[in-house]
């Protein structure tokens, strides 16, 4: 059994004398508060993100670790950094508020994904700033001084600067502008940041059974992961589609083969892998797996108004990403990341350009993703798959078939199985979500849009196993931000927006 440790900060702090704000006088505090201090927010944050985060530096992640705990604790919380042996530290804090009678529990995570500096117009860990982004024609400009205005079109590029380091920095010029507007905070409130988000999580919820008892009275999760909507637009996301897949390779020749003496002959496993796959899909985007879309559990009134009320972005996206049309008769967005997705991740069958050769190979692999929804289970979606396989014919094994397999069974599949997790959704009805919905629209306005899911994958489901607080997603970072990918960056008007937004959120009533 690993060693658990905890390391405390200071004591609990308890708001008193402080009046009490409703969300729109919070808001209006906030904005005037980053108004006057933006260049000190702008230099805060990107002293943070100055610190390299790569998920595998255990070294660096422990400096991530000891800076965020202080800049926390200077603002009130009573933090601890709670470890296992070997594993990144998960960071809590809270911050008790006398009278509250709710807790809010605020998820980010502070590790980042790695980076090949090569690819960056600067260093990573380096933050530089840009009057616009750079593929629109931004030129590097100065920090701005005290005084100095900021614009929102700005764009600071840094590793992490999207995800997840800019809910950090956005929360906490939020505490400090409720703190110089003498206004308290309306939720007891606890932090949770986690640093191996990008290796999976694979701790958390070992943390959260052996740190239980932090978490108990959790009213409210709120994550701070993820983009603002593609039309750019701020949105409240209530679930995020789960993830599993499998690797699947097929066979011909127990050895390569000159295709011009053997062709025609010698059955090629490019081609029987290329027949499966299109078995599984048809031209439209339609997964033709028998009881692929059975378990997929119904939206509810207010997904289907939330859908609806969604704003089109598909054609400019489409024009974006140079595509002509789109699945399903150019079904929206919105609506097809709400049905379970099977994906093909990667192909592999001998060399194609100038490294390819006359010949036939022994096998040709496919990794497949699946894309889970609220309703499907991860094992079972993958038995489904399989069965669809076998019944194409395949004789399906899980290591190498040897020559007697070979020579007994003419189409053979070796399936290796993936591990996943389910997706989450909650609902959008009751009164605390209506509350944190009625809280965020003085922030950002009617321009709120509440979608049901997200298309990526989080882990929720750990939070799901452990409470049955509802969750919720509040992303702030612009969209094209690059995330996991070169020269990242995050627009200054979506940093702002979130000290709007957690302003409200800490004061919602």
């Amino acid at each position: 059994m690993r060693k658990l440790l905890s390391v405390c900060g200071t004591a609990s702090a308890i708001l008193v004398g402080a009046a009490n704000a409703a969300p729109a006088d919070a808001v209006a505090a906030a904005k005037e508060y980053r108004q006057d201090h933006a260049p000190r927010i702008l230099r805060e944050f990107a002293d943070l993100l100055s610190l390299p985060n790569d998920a595998a530096d255990a070294r660096a992640i422990d400096a991530n670790a000891e800076a965020i705990e202080a800049i926390f604790n200077k603002r009130g919380f009573a933090m601890e950094l709670l470890r296992y042996e070997d594993a990144p530290a998960l960071i809590y804090g809270r911050r008790s508020v006398e009278g509250a009678t709710r807790t809010i529990a605020i998820y980010v995570h502070y590790d980042g994904q790695p980076t090949e500096d090569a690819n960056w117009t600067h260093p990573p860990f380096e933050p530089t700033l840009y009057s616009r982004a750079i593929p629109d024609g931004g030129k590097q400009i100065p920090f701005p001084e005290d005084g100095d205005s900021v614009n929102d079109d700005w764009r600071l590029y840094a590793r992490s600067a999207a995800d997840d380091k800019a809910p950090l920095a956005s929360l906490a010029a939020a505490l400090d502008a409720l703190e110089a507007a003498d206004m308290a905070l309306t939720s007891n409130i606890v932090l949770v940041f986690d640093g191996e988000e990008e290796r999976g999580s694979p701790n958390l919820d070992a943390y959260l059974a052996a740190f239980g008892d932090r978490f108990a009275d959790v009213d409210l999760w709120l994550f701070c992961d993820g983009p603002t909507h593609q039309s750019g637009r701020p949105q409240l996301v209530f679930g995020v589609r789960g993830v599993t897949g499998l690797e699947v390779t097929v066979y011909g020749p127990d050895r390569g083969l000159h295709s011009g003496h053997y062709g025609n002959w010698a059955p090629g496993p490019g081609w029987r892998l290329a027949r499966l796959l299109a078995s599984m899909k048809d031209d439209q985007g339609q997964v033709l797996v028998d009881d692929f879309y059975a378990s997929t559990a119904p939206l509810s009134d207010a997904d289907e108004a939330a859908l609806a009320a969604t704003p089109g972005v598909d054609r400019d996206l489409r024009r974006r990403f140079g595509l002509a049309a789109s699945e399903a008769d150019n079904a929206p967005l919105a609506e097809r990341i709400l049905l379970p997705a099977l994906n093909l991740k990667g192909l592999k069958s001998a060399e194609v350009g100038e490294a390819a050769r006359n010949v036939i190979p022994p096998s040709a692999t496919a990794s497949i993703g699946i894309r889970l929804v609220k309703g499907n289970d991860p094992e079972a979606m993958k038995d489904l798959v399989e069965a669809h396989i076998a019944r194409q014919g395949y004789h399906i094994v899980r290591e190498e078939p040897d020559r007697r397999t070979r020579l007994k069974h003419p189409l053979i599949a070796k399936v290796t199985r993936e591990g996943g997790y389910r997706a989450v959704r909650s609902s959008m009805e009751g009164d605390l979500v209506e509350g944190l919905i009625a809280a965020l629209k003085t922030a950002a306005g009617d321009d709120l849009i509440l979608a049901p899911s997200l298309g990526g994958s989080l882990p929720l489901y750990i939070f799901e196993d452990v409470s049955e607080a509802p969750i919720v997603i509040l992303p702030i970072a612009n969209f094209d931000n690059n995330q996991h990918a070169a020269d990242e960056n995050l627009r200054l008007g979506n940093l702002f927006y979130g000290v709007d937004a957690y302003a409200a959120v800490l004061t919602m009533e």
